[in-house]
């Protein structure tokens, strides 16, 4: 058993990206804990089973017998009144309501991901919905990056597409990286490809290495294959940096290989410059 406070410095929870809390899976239940000062709700926790949690010696007062729906609306009520300037608060509450198990927590999260919330709230559920929704989330951000006129906000759905387990996420990326209508999305797209070992995202990014039309979208290529993990980037690189026909690229491959301070680079380079 774990040690939880409402401070947040013990418990078992992981820490997402944005510095954010999720609880670790295999808990069975949630328990959600609101901190009120003269009936504001100051602080929002949720927290596993199996966390002893420390009030401080302040009052404790438990609700029983709470149906997923009404802790989901209640919970959905705290969003909207909140100002962006309150992010941790909102994140707080959105990953509450992402942990709780049925469709009433897609509907909520696919609400405040909807145009016309708060780009802050929207980046926050996109999280959520990629991070802890499965199919359901990744159908949901599939729309999203497909039709929402924001293309700042689509490249968070790219990143929440990217943490989602589902595997089609992979084949999503793919076609955004070759041909979105938006050349950031693209550019995150190909990013997150390269933080993938898999046969179909390294095959997708050496795709546009040698055939994209834009060299500044390649050079991005050539980076997300420095990027890949187990440096299996590196052959890659010396095969761009040998045989690409454009010099820009090349230039680029020999960069990333510069910076990998792999074995295999360092050989290269000693071909490179002895070369006659």
């Amino acid at each position: 058993r774990c040690q939880c406070s409402l401070e947040g410095r013990k418990g078992s929870y992981f820490n997402s990206s944005d510095g954010d809390s999720a609880m670790l899976e295999g808990a069975r239940s949630l328990h959600v804990f609101l901190r009120l000062d003269v009936g504001t709700v100051q602080k929002v926790r949720a927290f596993s089973e199996d966390c002893e949690v420390d009030v401080g010696g302040l009052p404790l007062y438990r609700l029983t017998d709470v149906r997923e729906e009404e802790s989901v609306t209640y919970l959905s009520s705290l969003v909207r009144p909140m100002p962006e300037s309150e992010r941790k608060k909102i994140s707080n509450v959105l990953m509450a309501i992402a942990l709780h198990k049925g469709a009433v927590a897609d509907s909520a999260l696919e609400h405040f991901v909807a145009p016309g919330q708060p780009r802050k709230v929207r980046k926050q559920a996109a999280f959520w919905l990629g991070s802890a929704r499965g199919r359901r989330g990744y159908e949901i951000l599939t729309r999203v990056v497909e039709n929402d006129a924001d293309d700042k906000f689509r490249k968070d759905a790219v990143f929440a597409l990217h943490i989602s387990k589902e595997p089609e996420a992979v084949d999503t990326l793919i076609a955004l990286a070759r041909s979105d209508r938006s050349r950031p999305v693209r550019q995150q797209a190909i990013f997150w490809l390269g933080q993938r070992a898999g046969k179909k995202a390294v095959a997708a990014l050496t795709d546009v290495v040698e055939n994209d039309p834009d060299t500044g979208i390649k050079k991005r290529a050539v980076f997300a294959l420095s990027q890949l993990p187990d440096d299996k980037g590196v052959p890659l690189l010396m095969k761009v940096a040998r045989t690409h026909r454009n010099p820009a690229v090349r230039k680029q491959a020999m960069f990333w290989l510069g910076q990998s301070g792999d074995p295999r680079a360092l050989d290269f380079f000693e071909e490179v410059l002895t070369r006659r």
